[in-house]
């Protein structure tokens, strides 16, 4: 592999890259030129690839190790690797990056520099930074009417009532225009979630269900949405990373938080995507195993990275046009 050229690993664009994977108990390294994990089988040893300029990240959960020349590797074809816990949700209580995922960017200096300096343009301004995350509440919407009616779903046996979406939908919309602040915001964002779930819950036949903290939940759907919302973190940081956004830079999740932009950026695809297998696979008595591989074919059919990064490029472009237009006037000119 070191007759390849950086630059030939990067050449497909992170949008179009097909994988997500997440490993458990194996060693990541590189063998014969390639990035492999190893997984024991009795007294041998069985070699599978990773094809590394086709994938986007990279989740190593319990019982892994990765070696520094892959790690090498991966770096030079830009794929994230972050550190979890088991079944892909975190065992780490104290990290660098508030996404209890600990996320290794790859080392590039020559990413796009303009949509940073859009989101900086307004980011610093309140009532911009709430324009901002109005926009992506708004995105959020658009793709998961558009998402929860697809006849997979239905395949599938999410039977949603689209009249209560809609009229769901429309009363949030409502909320979004009048929210005076990010507080306002997230408390009707917070009320959108339940009633999703009621939607959901209702759509699938589940039953009872409460969403618990993370970790405490003891149902399977429980177990699912916490499983597959740090998939959706993995688009999320591979998105701002693509960008070349700081992770810092949140307009929802709090402007202090370490890793708020990588929730906002999942909140685009979170409720289309996951909720509703999380319901589907919990009714179905799925494994860990077969929700996973459920979730990464709904993203990639979907697009759902493509989204994120379209739908980050608007809000940068949009928000720092608004500021620009709404600046005074220099007193020099």
């Amino acid at each position: 592999m070191d007759d390849i050229a950086s630059s030939d690993l990067k050449a497909i664009l992170h949008s179009a890259r097909a994988n997500i994977y997440y490993l458990e108990h194996c060693r990541v390294l590189v063998n014969g030129g390639r990035v492999e994990y190893v997984t024991d089988a009795g007294k041998r040893s069985l070699y599978w690839n990773i094809p590394i300029a086709n994938t986007t990240s990279i989740l190593l959960g319990t019982g892994t190790s990765i070696t520094q020349a892959a790690m090498r590797e991966l770096a030079k074809a830009g794929v994230l690797v972050g550190f979890c816990g088991g079944g892909g949700t975190p065992l780490f209580s104290a990290n660098e990056v508030d996404v209890e995922v600990a996320w290794l960017s790859p080392q590039n200096e020559y990413r796009p520099t303009e949509y940073l300096q859009s989101w900086v343009r307004f980011w610093f301004d309140d009532e911009l930074r709430l324009v901002a995350a109005k926009h992506l509440q708004a995105l959020r919407l658009d793709r998961l009417l558009d998402e929860w009616n697809t006849r997979a779903l239905r395949d599938a046996g999410f039977l949603v009532d689209m009249n209560r979406l809609k009229a769901l939908a429309d009363q949030f919309r409502s909320q979004l225009a009048n929210a005076a602040d990010v507080a306002a915001l997230l408390t009707d964002e917070a009320r959108l979630t339940k009633a999703l779930f009621k939607l959901a819950v209702d759509a699938t036949g589940y039953g009872n269900f409460t969403r618990a903290k993370r970790g405490t939940g003891t149902d399977l759907a429980n177990r699912f949405l916490d499983h597959g919302n740090y998939l959706a973190y993995g688009l999320g940081a591979t998105a701002t990373w693509v960008l070349g956004l700081p992770h810092g830079l949140a307009v929802l999740h709090g402007k202090t938080r370490r890793g708020g932009l990588v929730f906002d950026a999942a909140d685009l695809v979170k409720d289309a995507a996951i909720l509703p297998q999380a319901f589907i696979s919990a009714m179905r008595g799925d494994d860990e195993q077969q929700f996973r591989r459920q979730c990464i074919e709904t993203l990639t059919r979907s697009t759902s990275l493509d989204f994120i990064i379209d739908s980050l490029k608007q809000i940068a472009v949009s928000t720092a046009q608004l500021a620009m237009s709404t600046k005074p006037p220099d007193a020099n000119t």
